[in-house]
């Protein structure tokens, strides 16, 4: 995987990485004159007094010393450029996919995990084709001109050489061989510590509320020493692998000087050649602790690139139609029919034939028990998930059919859970509708009753929002995102239990300031869910899901008088046949 990453997305920088080529040779090259140069300083010149000769060749190999060091800058800053851009590419291709998962993917994966890979794991392939642009043409270069020029300055040493270089690629095989199953456990673990700090911080409120910081405490500590201990493990066969390619490599040059000094003394070798030697062995184990230094990134890097690639290979189980729809001559019209939903694995059907007909300035509301499958039919119409059964229709068009873009434009959804985004009440209103006037922002803040406490925050509309909207309350934050699919204008409004941080007042006002701007001017259909039958008794319709069946339907009156599920919702909110609207 890691070579199909590198592979694919470095191949669009195939210019850089000629130039880098082109460059590392040069440089390569260059060094590998400079001992040979240096020796024939020594034996022709210096043995022999010629300093015309000294000069002349110092001079020759500053003008080669000169350009190594240009070549040497000039391919680290094309091997950036390229590495860079390579990142930034990858994670962009992670982000877009993990923008098609659905919910199914996204919980299969986890959120700590998605946000791992999409950083962390980028990070170490990037690193490593950095690693790659700077050294992958110069370590191997090095090391056979390295032993060419040995050989060719004293062949009788050439043994040497000969014993080093496997004992070099033996320990590193060894070192390695039990890096890559470290790194691997190391990004779990990272994984885990991603998830319980993730969980900490958003739940920090609970944990307070229940005096669970020792133990959250512990629980933090106990994943963070996992870690600890997995990443010392890794560290220690990292920390091994330099001392060992040292220790090989003073013991060969021990025996270079040793061996060498004889042949000197014998007359069978020059000083010069000696010296020569000695800094052509200094380079092929340099090229060897280089290739030791990436071989050191690969296994996390590996196991990185594996985890990237599981992301990229998976596919959303919503898929995309071949031929879309992408006009549709209806508005504001959804149909459900027949419409049932199972997930994967499961023993039974969340939903069962349930079906439903909404048409624009009508209101149907569904309402249930816990559990009995009202946010699963919500998320059928925007294709958050996909029916198992039946056909979800959005303006005669069943929505598997549908451009998704089309789809989505036609939609206006409040989760149960309202989220607001980073920068200002503004930025989030206009998240739907870029072009939105501050007129029309303000008229949409009226309707969801939330134009008070924002006239009350000292910048008005530029007033900042955290992430998840967290420094305004809960109320308010529902206000604000029902706020924000008005201002979008959508066709078809759902909402999915967003009256429900609500005071029956506020909700109230809501209601009717949505009915008399919406819902009575005809210009869209709206499916409210809610627990709390003061929302939705006004409704036209009324849907009573149990256990994924529709058992009752109706308006609030006829339900409450022969429709025993709803009668006992109802009474347990207060409410008995007849009471007051």
């Amino acid at each position: 995987m890691l070579l199909r990453l590198m592979r694919e997305y470095l191949s669009p920088y195939r210019g850089w990485l000629a130039a880098i080529v082109v460059l590392q040779f040069t440089s390569t090259v260059a060094m590998l004159l400079l001992p040979s140069l240096n020796a024939d300083i020594i034996d022709n010149g210096v043995a022999q007094g010629d300093t015309g000769y000294i000069v002349r060749l110092g001079g020759i190999m500053l003008a080669i010393a000169l350009v190594q060091a240009a070549c040497s800058m000039a391919s680290a800053w094309f091997g950036s450029q390229a590495a860079m851009a390579s990142g930034r590419d990858l994670r962009a291709a992670v982000f877009e996919r993990i923008g098609t998962f659905s919910s199914r993917e996204v919980a299969s994966y986890g959120a700590p995990s998605l946000i791992t890979r999409a950083t962390n794991d980028v990070q170490q392939v990037q690193m490593l084709a950095m690693m790659t642009c700077l050294m992958a043409v110069t370590i191997p270069i090095m090391m056979v001109g390295g032993i060419v020029m040995a050989m060719r300055e004293d062949f009788g040493l050439s043994w040497l050489v000969v014993a080093v270089v496997p004992v070099l690629f033996l320990c590193i095989g060894i070192v390695v061989s039990q890096m890559v199953p470290a790194f691997r456990l190391v990004q779990e673990r990272l994984d885990d510590v991603n998830r319980v700090l993730r969980e900490q911080i958003t739940g920090i409120r609970v944990v307070r509320a229940f005096v669970r910081e020792p133990q959250e405490t512990a629980r933090f500590a106990a994943s963070n020493d996992d870690l600890t201990d997995m990443s010392l493990r890794a560290g220690r066969w990292m920390a091994a692998m330099f001392p060992l390619v040292m220790v090989v490599s003073n013991v060969a040059s021990v025996g270079v000087i040793w061996f060498g000094g004889h042949r000197v003394d014998n007359g069978q070798m020059e000083v010069g050649a000696l010296t020569a030697f000695l800094s052509y062995l200094m380079q092929i184990l340099m090229s060897v602790m280089m290739g030791t230094f990436m071989l050191m990134m690969v296994p996390r890097a590996s196991v990185s690139a594996d985890r990237i690639a599981e992301v990229l290979d998976t596919d959303s189980s919503i898929v995309p139609p071949a031929d879309p729809v992408t006009s549709v001559s209806l508005a504001g019209h959804l149909d459900l029919e027949d419409v049932g939903f199972t997930y994967p694995g499961a023993e039974a059907p969340v939903l069962d034939g349930v079906s439903l007909s909404v048409r624009p300035g009508r209101t149907i509301a569904v309402i249930g028990s816990t559990g009995a499958g009202k946010t699963t039919l919500i998320n059928l119409v925007p294709r958050l998930l996909d029916a198992t059964a039946g056909r979800v229709v959005v303006d005669g068009v069943d929505v598997r059919d549908l451009d998704p873009e089309l789809l989505w434009s036609r939609i206006g959804l409040v989760p149960q859970r309202a989220f607001l985004f980073t920068g200002t009440v503004a930025s989030n209103l206009r998240y739907g509708r870029p072009d939105a006037t501050d007129e029309e922002l303000w008229r949409a803040l009226e309707i969801a009753q939330g134009a008070d406490f924002v006239r009350a925050m000292p910048s008005l509309l530029d007033a900042p929002i955290v992430q998840g909207g967290t420094n305004v309350s809960g109320g308010q934050r529902q206000r604000l995102a029902i706020a924000r699919a008005l201002v979008r204008r959508p066709e078809i409004y759902l909402f999915d239990d967003a009256f429900s941080a609500l005071d029956v007042a506020t909700d109230a006002r809501l209601r009717a300031a949505l009915r008399a701007e919406v819902i009575a001017t005809g210009d869209a259909a709206v499916v409210i869910v809610a627990q709390r039958i003061a929302t939705i008794r006004d409704a036209d319709e009324i849907l009573v899901l149990e256990d994924g069946k529709v058992v009752g339907r109706g308006t609030h009156d006829q339900l409450l008088s022969d429709n025993p599920t709803y009668r006992e919702i109802a009474a347990s909110q207060g409410i008995t046949e007849g009471a007051a609207a």
